[in-house]
């Protein structure tokens, strides 16, 4: 999977990322969320960074994660302006500032998780450090998994902590727990 990431035809990241946010805006959880915790694209994954913006262009309170000081975990801070706002982590993720202040994981309303793929029991393969099933352990709010449409697998292996998404959203496919 990672292989077939990193050979994406020129332009497809954006063109899927399109596709994905206005597939996204339509969702009820969207529409009714007033807390949501977005991510940082990597260059593999559809860029849905224009939600960031319009999230906060409505008014509403986003949050990214952000490496905690043990660099154990992710936690959530919020951002009031992306380009003051952010700056390259530990992975080279741009992730909130010091200033940004952490806002508790059960006040989120709505989560849009990436992943290396997606299968249809709702799980999610992550990048194998563990830092988002760490996080998504601590959210209450519907969370939502987006990638392109040759991430979404029948099956994936699965793990006792593993936290089962509410929704897979890919270009082409929408799935609802």
């Amino acid at each position: 999977m990672r292989a077939r990431l990193r050979a994406l035809a020129p332009g497809l990241r954006e063109t899927a990322g399109a596709q994905l946010a206005q597939a996204i805006r339509q969702l009820p959880a969207w529409r009714t969320a007033q807390s949501m915790l977005l991510f940082a694209p990597l260059p593999d994954e559809p860029d849905v960074w224009p939600l960031l913006e319009l999230a906060l262009a409505e008014g509403r309170r986003v949050a990214l994660p952000r490496l905690a000081e043990d660099a154990s975990r992710y936690t959530a801070a919020l951002v009031a302006d992306s380009g003051r706002d952010l700056a390259p982590g530990a992975f080279g993720i741009r992730e909130p500032q010091a200033h940004c202040p952490e806002v508790p994981l059960n006040r989120l309303d709505f989560i849009l998780v990436p992943g290396v793929a997606f299968d249809r029991q709702f799980r999610r393969l992550g990048r194998g450090k563990g830092f988002y099933d760490r996080l998504l352990a601590g959210l209450s709010g519907f969370t939502c998994g987006v990638g392109f449409d040759f991430q979404l697998v029948e099956t994936l292996p699965g793990e006792p902590h593993d936290v089962s998404l509410n929704c897979i959203r890919t270009p082409s496919h929408a799935l609802f727990r």
